[in-house]
């Protein structure tokens, strides 16, 4: 497998990404792992997506993982509205870059990072398809400005948000979250194939969410409840099954 590190300035911020490609060639699409918004410090002994990867690549999948602004080692700060603009830039790149440009592109989003996915797929056509796991249909709670200022400070503590000024305007961040509604824009995934993962025990997005965006989604789609999953899927054996089944038959 080879790997390269990869650095994007987009909106003036370091948007740091890794690529990695099987040491065998194949027609498989190329899949690009979207990240949610941290839970918490990040925990050193947390490998990550990094256990993801790897299952992916050993079936001969192109993987691109990268931190939105705000997250790991990418600059900036916590902007719903900025990760998309990331997301739009990485599709750039990876499109532009002779090793993956023949592969299809497929998005692989968890939580917010399946949000953002939707909402860029709708609008891109580059991106052949789209796994959304853990998918809100729109952010309820992150969308109510009364209670944004207590959100900040959370988001503060664990680092997400940096700087001390931002945001300049805390309706317009908070607005970002309404807009990005994912309820808004599944449907024009469709005639792309669309699969949707969630936990039937998810204690932070009800499954009702899932099942909202399917019965909204165009055709082809899928929805797989995982009974007795969590938020956190990345790290279900489950749901990497589930996924790399869905991502190899619509190779």
């Amino acid at each position: 497998m080879q790997h390269k590190t990869v650095a994007l300035n987009i909106d003036g911020l370091n948007i740091t990404g890794q690529l990695y490609l099987p040491a065998v060639k194949s027609s498989y699409p190329a899949v690009c792992i979207c990240h949610g918004i941290p839970a918490g410090i990040p925990d050193p002994n947390d490998e990550g997506y990094a256990p993801l990867v790897k299952r992916l690549c050993s079936h001969s999948l192109p993987v691109f993982t990268f931190n939105f602004r705000g997250a790991g080692s990418s600059g900036g700060n916590l902007d719903i509205l900025g990760w998309t603009r990331d997301l739009k830039a990485v599709i750039e790149y990876l499109s532009a870059l002779p090793e993956v440009a023949h592969f299809s592109l497929s998005l692989l989003g968890f939580s917010a990072g399946a949000a953002v996915s939707i909402y860029v797929a709708a609008r891109d056509s580059r991106v052949s398809s789209v796994a959304a796991c853990a998918c809100p249909a729109e952010f309820t709670s992150l969308a109510q400005i009364q209670d944004t200022e207590s959100l900040l400070d959370h988001f503060r503590r664990i680092g997400v948000i940096r700087d001390k000024g931002f945001p300049y305007s805390i309706e317009e961040w908070s607005n970002g979250f309404k807009e990005l509604s994912p309820i808004k824009y599944v449907a024009q995934i469709s005639p792309r194939p669309l699969l949707l993962v969630h936990g039937s025990n998810d204690e932070m997005v009800s499954v009702s969410h899932a099942r909202r965006l399917y019965a909204k989604a165009g055709k082809p789609k899928e929805l797989v409840v995982i009974g007795d999953a969590g938020h956190r899927l990345r790290d279900d054996d489950r749901v990497v099954d589930t996924v790399l089944e869905w991502l190899l038959s619509h190779a």
